[in-house]
């Protein structure tokens, strides 16, 4: 697939709800701590059939050109084939992450990229 085919599916956390949305570009953020994502789309429907998780969503993200999402939010990241649904939903349940250290990129900073 090539790169201006690639569409990835991000769902994260957010303020007690889970969001699932559809982006051209994920990638590690030069910003410690948190993941990029650019060029988010949306699914062009008709104006008779309206979602309005989906609409909510488009709201939220207009004008936005890139966004960056902490790392410890992040529950998925996928690589699909086409675009589904982009929603909100409640959270539920209890997910705790499982504790560790980040490693950030080698040689990078004083610590050789463990932090």
């Amino acid at each position: 697939m090539s790169d201006e085919n690639r569409l990835f599916r991000v769902i994260f956390h957010n303020q007690g709800q889970v969001y699932e949305i559809y982006a051209r570009g994920v990638a590690g953020s030069n910003i410690l701590g948190f993941v990029e994502v650019e060029a988010l789309t949306f699914g062009e429907r008709s104006q008779v059939v309206v979602d309005p998780a989906e609409e909510k969503l488009k709201r939220e993200f207009e004008g936005v050109r890139r966004t960056y999402i902490p790392l410890h939010a992040v529950v998925r990241i996928d690589e699909v084939d086409r675009a589904g649904d982009a929603r909100i939903t409640d959270a539920t349940g209890n997910v705790t992450p499982f504790p560790g250290q980040y490693y950030g990129p080698p040689g990078g900073g004083p610590s050789g990229g463990k932090i």
